[in-house]
């Protein structure tokens, strides 16, 4: 799943990362990486946290609400703190790179998810990969069904 999710920052990391100067070629991988981590690590606390209504709703609602979620808008929060400490970046041009890319990508996801054609992410395999599968898996599917 973090090799899909990689691969989709990737597709989107174009003028956020990749024809960035502010961010040096030889890092674009590791702010890639970074991105992918930061959203990885927001659905995570999402579950963990019990913020399964925000998390729903992201899935539920569709990708056009992935950039008003407050899940989203953490980890935005967590991506502009990478980029802050590890490139350098000032608040501002950090908050704008992760502003346009969390929220494409979150909705590439979300379609990607619902999408019953597309096998590339499916929910419960990313709530499966995110807790580690077991009980609390199968509470979970109940609320995105």
């Amino acid at each position: 799943m973090l090799e899909n999710l990689t691969n989709l920052v990737k597709q989107y990391a174009g003028d956020s990362i990749i024809n960035n100067p502010a961010i040096p070629n030889e890092k674009n991988n590791e702010a890639i990486e970074d991105a992918s981590g930061s959203i990885m690590d927001g659905l995570k606390n999402a579950i963990s946290g019990g913020n399964l209504d925000s998390l729903a709703g992201l899935f539920n609602g569709g990708g056009a609400t992935a950039a008003n979620s407050p899940i989203s808008q953490k980890m935005q929060s967590g991506f502009v703190q990478n980029l802050m400490q590890k490139f350098g970046l000032d608040q501002s041009r950090a908050g704008s790179i992760a502003a346009s890319l969390i929220p494409a990508v979150l909705e590439k996801l979300v379609n990607k998810t619902n999408d019953p054609n597309d096998k590339s992410f499916d929910l419960p395999g990313i709530i499966s990969n995110l807790t580690g599968g077991g009980g609390i898996l199968d509470k979970l599917k109940g609320i995105f069904s």
